[in-house]
């Protein structure tokens, strides 16, 4: 009898997970996002691949991630390509992607090491020295990787630390991109 209860629960569990409800939610790029408050204004004064320092209160209108890493973290390192997807999907369409990088070792601290890095990797977004940890504080970060995406009003949505949750990240991109500016 116990075995039959058991079959029956296994049965329920696997139809239910692969439910097309569920599939259709996950699939969906409509995504209802918190509101985290206004994201702290970037005051970095050393950039790679751009020309100038980037500021927030500029990018009004514009959906911007702000990725924490350093160039030394493999887990850093397994982000970067869907960040560069993301940018080559996204950037014509207002999103900005700008890589804080806040260093764990001395060697990570020195530009030149941080540009060939840059190179290397390919990044084709905006990347901030974060050598003081200025921008890493203001946004309390904690982790390598760390992610924060910005609404086009300059509001913190989404968050999330570490690698994964790519196709959800993905969903709040698009999500910010079709809100309407206030």
């Amino acid at each position: 009898m116990r075995s039959i209860f058991s079959l029956i629960f296994v049965s329920f569990i696997l139809l239910s997970a692969c439910s097309p409800v569920k599939e259709a939610v996950e699939n969906s790029t409509s995504v209802d996002l918190p509101d985290f408050g206004i994201a702290p204004e970037l005051t970095n004064t050393v950039w790679v691949n751009t020309p100038s320092p980037l500021r927030l209160a500029d990018l009004q209108g514009k959906v911007v991630i702000i990725e924490m890493w350093t160039f030394g973290c493999i887990n850093c390192r397994t982000v970067i390509p869907y960040l560069i997807d993301w940018h080559e999907k996204y950037a014509s369409e207002g999103l900005v992607i700008i890589g804080n990088h806040f260093p764990e070792f001395d060697h990570e601290s020195v530009l030149s090491n941080l540009e060939q890095a840059v190179q290397d990797l390919k990044i084709p977004y905006a990347v901030a020295e974060d050598n003081l940890g200025a921008t890493w504080k203001a946004y309390n970060t904690h982790y390598w990787p760390s992610l924060y995406l910005i609404d086009k009003n300059g509001h913190i949505r989404y968050m999330h630390i570490g690698e994964g949750k790519y196709q959800e990240t993905e969903d709040a991109i698009v999500s910010l991109l079709n809100e309407k500016e206030n």
